[in-house]
């Protein structure tokens, strides 16, 4: 959703680049930057001027540091300014009373129900044992919808059949979550196309009869400044605690995102990234604000890991990795866990990948789908080759090339170029390997301690994923320069030195 805004911020903060020091002159010419980049991704006029007044004052009296330079200073102030603007700071959800109340409320269709099952997913696996309830009496299926997420995930779902006395069942639930110990309730209730007398009145009606701790406003992304005026209503009547932004992952131009808070001074606290159960964060402004501006997002990308990614078994591919010869079974074992993160694309995005190398989005999207497609391809061929293939790909000659090819749907060619790049990668690796074995101490891995990574020569990029290269100038912020580019083909010919013995020549006959 942000790409446009952050490739549009991205071509503003580039103005003030090269300028010996801020001035009143550079600065403006950069804000009027900003403020167009701002406007076009469709945040509120009211939140544009506020944002570019706080930046404006905030540059003006900034004194640059000698060691960093004026275009890194000035992206620190929009960046401070930008965490302000959504929040200053992550407010988790307060889970007080036995049980727990929790009211999501908003129009019809902003993703509302499918948002309960994913709030009730995600607190049942920080340990929590909620209870959904059915409160949505009006639209057709939307009991039926709550019960078929609950039973996804595993979470019971409070219903009473035919009635359509929303106190009632409220009530009811709030009861058998007592007896049963389940906390937090989570209310599913009714929306509109529209706000009306008759909607404000029910959710009124819960509210003063069931008191929760939470009343959580659900807003569609999507809307743009619609869902401003939305919340702002809803505000006014219901008081709300924070909001949900759903359809973060679509291609709106991402104002509603950076004005909503603003608008109504209530925090956001979730963020629906997907369609899967697992897509919902938590919202933190300052993560937000750096990926905003392309520079990832690594502390989520590493909540992420933890939660799909088993710690013994990454801990015991890294060891295997640092003990043993990289082999093709390594090889994918580590693709089986880099797509537990997500698509390449995202995961490109929150390593800030982009801001560093000054690659638009539109490119990014197509260095990830051509990636996702070599990887594809790549574990094709390698689950067509036998046990031994895998463990000692030195051992593949032309004939058993051709089987695999054969097998895999793949040409000659293409099994080649895989194992040409796989033995690039086997070099590295084994440089790696060669390092950390060096170091004495206390370090994870059986006592090794932490290598001098500036010994290290990456200068010809990771192979399979980077080429070699010059590297891109001016990169993030506080980043080196010369970082490899990312290739739009694969490398071509056999890795320096040429191949192991018997890889890719034909046999000679005796």
């Amino acid at each position: 959703m942000f790409d446009n805004l952050t490739d549009h911020l991205q071509g503003a903060l580039k103005t003030i680049r090269g300028d010996a020091k801020l001035t009143a002159d550079n600065i403006e010419e950069a804000i009027s930057d900003v403020r167009k980049a701002l406007l076009e991704a469709d945040v509120s006029l009211k939140v544009v001027k506020l944002f570019i007044s706080r930046v404006r004052q905030s540059a003006l009296g900034t004194e640059v540091i000698d060691s960093v330079s004026p275009d890194q200073q000035f992206i620190k102030v929009v960046y401070d300014e930008m965490v302000t603007i959504l929040g200053g700071e992550n407010v988790p959800l307060n889970l007080d009373g036995k049980p727990a109340i929790i009211m999501l409320l908003g129009l019809q269709g902003s993703g509302k129900t499918t948002a309960c099952g994913k709030l009730a997913h995600k607190l049942k696996k920080e340990g929590q044992n909620p209870l959904l309830v059915a409160c949505d009496v009006q639209r057709p299926a939307a009991i039926k919808q709550l019960e078929t997420l609950g039973k996804q995930i595993g979470v019971p779902v409070f219903t009473i059949p035919d009635s359509k006395d929303v106190q009632d069942i409220g009530e009811k639930a709030v009861e058998e979550a007592e007896k049963k110990g389940y906390s937090p309730v989570i209310l599913d209730t009714a929306g509109r196309l529209q706000i009306d007398t008759d909607l404000m009145a029910e959710l009124l009606l819960l509210d003063r009869s069931l008191k929760p701790t939470e009343k959580i406003l659900v807003v569609d992304s999507m809307t743009g400044q619609e869902a401003v005026n939305v919340a702002e209503t809803f505000n006014t009547q219901m008081d709300v605690t924070g909001l949900l932004l759903t359809k973060i992952d679509g291609d709106a131009r991402g104002g509603a995102a950076l004005s909503v808070r603003e608008a109504v001074g209530k925090p956001v606290k979730y963020l629906s990234t997907g369609e899967k159960m697992e897509q919902l964060e938590a919202f933190f402004p300052d993560r937000m604000a750096s990926r905003i501006l392309g520079m990832g997002d690594v502390l989520t990308l590493v909540e992420r890991a933890q939660e799909n990614i088993d710690e013994k078994e990454a801990e015991k591919a890294a060891q295997r990795m640092l003990t043993e010869d990289f082999n093709l079974e390594m090889f994918i074992q580590m693709q089986k866990m880099m797509k537990k993160m997500g698509p390449m694309g995202d995961v490109m995005k929150m390593m800030g990948i982009g801001g560093m190398l000054g690659l638009n989005s539109e490119v990014q999207d197509k260095i990830a789908v051509e990636g996702e497609a070599k990887f594809q391809m790549y574990e094709r061929a390698i689950n067509s080759m036998t046990v031994a293939e895998r463990q000692k790909p030195n051992i593949i000659d032309m004939s058993r090339r051709r089987r695999i090819a054969k097998g895999s749907g793949l040409k000659d060619s293409q099994v080649g170029q895989m194992l040409n790049e796989f033995e690039q990668m086997r070099q590295m690796m084994t440089q790696v390997r060669k390092m950390f074995g060096g170091m004495g101490g206390g370090g994870p891995f059986g006592g090794m301690g932490m290598p001098n990574m500036g010994g290290m020569d990456l200068s010809g990029g990771l192979p399979g994923l980077f080429g070699g290269g010059g590297g891109a100038g001016g990169g993030r912020p506080g980043m080196p320069q010369g970082m490899p580019q990312l290739p739009m083909r694969p490398p071509k010919g056999p890795p320096k030195g040429g191949p192991p013995s018997g890889y890719y020549r034909k046999k000679k006959k005796r």
